[in-house]
C-alpha cells in the first residue's frame, strides 16, 4: 500500500459526529426510558432498569466518544489527477481509488448541522456507485467540487 494520504477531515468534522451521537443517544435513552416505564407499569424484574441504563451507557461512549475519534483519525482522502483515494473505517481500514475517468458527476451536500458549522460533504458518483467525503470545510468542498469535475473533463477528453 501507499503511504499516508494527504488530507484529513477538519477537526469539526469530529464535533459534528460527536454530535450525530449525541442524537442517537438522546433517542436511544428515549427507547430505554420507555421501557424502564413499562418495567415499572407491569411489575416486571429490575434487572431491566439496570440492563437499560447499560446499554445507553455504553452506547454513549461508543457513539459519542470512540466512534467519532476512530473514524476521524483514519478518513483520509486525496485528488490527484488521474484518480481520487478515499480511506475510511472504523476497524476495518478501507482504501479506494477511483479513476478519473469513471467520475459521472461531483455533488456537495449539507443538511442542517452541517450547515451551522459550516461543513458540507462530497459525492463523487460513478456509474456503479457513490463515494463521499464527509465533513469538508464548505468552502473547500466547492473548490475541490470544481476541481474534480476539472480533472474528470480533461480525462474524458484524453480517452
Amino acid at each position: 500500500m501507499r503511504g499516508e494520504l494527504e488530507y484529513k477531515i477538519p477537526r469539526k468534522g469530529l464535533t459534528v459526529w460527536r454530535l450525530y451521537g449525541l442524537i442517537y443517544t438522546f433517542f436511544l435513552s428515549v427507547i430505554a426510558g420507555t421501557i424502564s416505564f413499562l418495567t415499572y407499569q407491569f411489575d416486571w424484574s429490575a434487572a431491566i432498569y439496570f440492563i437499560s441504563a447499560s446499554v445507553v451507557l455504553i452506547a454513549a461512549i461508543a457513539l459519542i466518544w470512540l466512534f467519532p475519534k476512530i473514524r476521524w483519525d483514519h478518513w483520509r482522502y486525496e485528488v490527484r489527477e488521474q484518480e481520487i483515494e478515499i480511506q475510511s473505517g472504523l476497524f476495518v481500514v478501507k482504501r479506494t481509488l477511483i479513476p478519473m475517468v469513471r467520475v459521472q458527476h461531483v455533488d456537495t451536500m449539507q443538511g442542517p448541522i452541517l450547515k451551522k458549522y459550516d461543513l458540507a460533504n462530497i459525492a463523487i458518483s460513478t456509474a456503479a456507485t457513490t463515494h463521499v467525503i464527509p465533513m469538508l470545510i464548505t468552502e473547500e468542498a466547492d473548490h475541490l467540487r470544481e476541481r474534480i469535475s476539472e480533472l474528470a473533463r480533461v480525462a474524458e477528453d484524453d480517452v
